[in-house]
């Protein structure tokens, strides 16, 4: 019997998945704004925040995969691509030490500055576009997640478009789960709420980049 769905496909889609919520879930600015807006302004306000910010995620992914598929020859080579993960693992690693440290009720003060009145969901969505895609430093985290994924395979444009599309549903899926978060807790939810959240994020990623690290030292799995 035919498969409906290749496992090509499946892996590229759960890949994006994984990918579309690990590239959204740092306490960044938007994910602050985003927290923001659905204490002060409700739910809905702060998930339109989100998919802006998944918009923008999306265009820079888009970016970061087509020029990394031009050096698929490259990549592909197992010394290189081991060479790659090994990166990947370490700029993961390093990610997830900052986010740990970082303090994201700084950011919540600066923006809450700036905040002056509801505004329209398409204006709250367009800001959160503006705001994310004015840091083109996310490259940098989709190319050690492109990387650790194997998520790139050329001349394969249906598994890849399914994979580009499973990313920026990984991204709205973690602003919608955020936001009924924030939005259930609210009474309770505070600046050391904030806190928390950020360092369980960064201990995931922490976890997470040091198992892939060593999993591709000892050749324990092959992605």
């Amino acid at each position: 019997m035919k498969q409906l769905f290749p496992i090509d496909i499946l892996d590229i889609m759960i890949k994006g998945v994984i990918i579309g919520i690990a590239a959204s879930a740092p306490m960044g600015p938007v994910g602050i704004l985003c927290v923001q807006r659905t204490l002060n302004k409700g739910r809905w306000y702060g998930f339109v925040t989100g998919v802006g910010a998944a918009v923008s995620d999306i265009i820079y992914a888009l970016f970061t995969g087509f020029g990394m598929s031009f050096v698929m020859d490259f990549i592909n080579d197992p010394q290189r691509k081991f060479v790659l993960q090994i990166g990947g693992s370490i700029i993961l690693l390093l990610f997830g030490i900052y986010t740990y440290r970082s303090n994201p009720n700084r950011l919540k003060h600066e923006s809450h500055k700036k905040n002056n009145g509801k505004g329209t969901l398409w204006h709250n969505a367009i800001t959160a576009f503006l705001v994310t895609f004015a840091n083109p430093l996310i490259v940098f985290l989709f190319m050690a997640l492109f990387a650790q994924f194997a998520f790139i395979i050329p001349d394969r444009p249906v598994e890849m478009t399914a994979g580009y599309l499973c990313i920026i549903g990984g991204a709205i899926l973690w602003w919608y789960g955020l936001t009924w978060l924030i939005d259930k807790i609210r009474s309770r939810f505070d600046e050391n709420g904030i806190c928390i959240i950020n360092k369980i994020i960064g201990s995931v990623v922490i976890i997470f980049s040091l198992l892939a690290l060593i999993g591709t030292v000892f050749n324990l799995y092959t992605l």
